[in-house]
């Protein structure tokens, strides 16, 4: 399903609107965004693919993410995506991106 939804990058690239690395980094922002949104949409689930909340070993971690994943992740009020924005891919630059706090 993602790469029928991915499909949309490659038409941008094609028609051009992303088919520079300048034009890509323009976008960028705007293609985080919907992406994060995305992933929020479906509770980060290619985070949990690998790394189920069942599985956390509170005892390995600093206690602010302690604090964090035994409040706000396991109830349910955040997804991994809220907080870890950045992990697998270098931030953007947001500004210009409607929406953007």
């Amino acid at each position: 399903m993602r790469k029928v939804q991915a499909s949309r990058e490659l038409v941008a690239y094609a028609i051009g609107t992303i088919d520079t690395p300048e034009k890509f980094r323009a976008r960028r922002g705007h293609l985080a965004d919907r992406e994060w949104q995305r992933m929020k949409n479906n509770d980060s689930q290619e985070c949990r693919n690998c790394h189920d909340f069942e599985f956390m070993d509170f005892s390995e971690q600093g206690r602010r993410s302690v604090a964090q994943h035994s409040t706000a992740l396991a109830s349910g009020d955040k997804t991994c995506v809220d907080c870890h924005k950045g992990v697998a891919h270098r931030l953007p630059d947001m500004s210009g991106v409607e929406g953007w706090q």
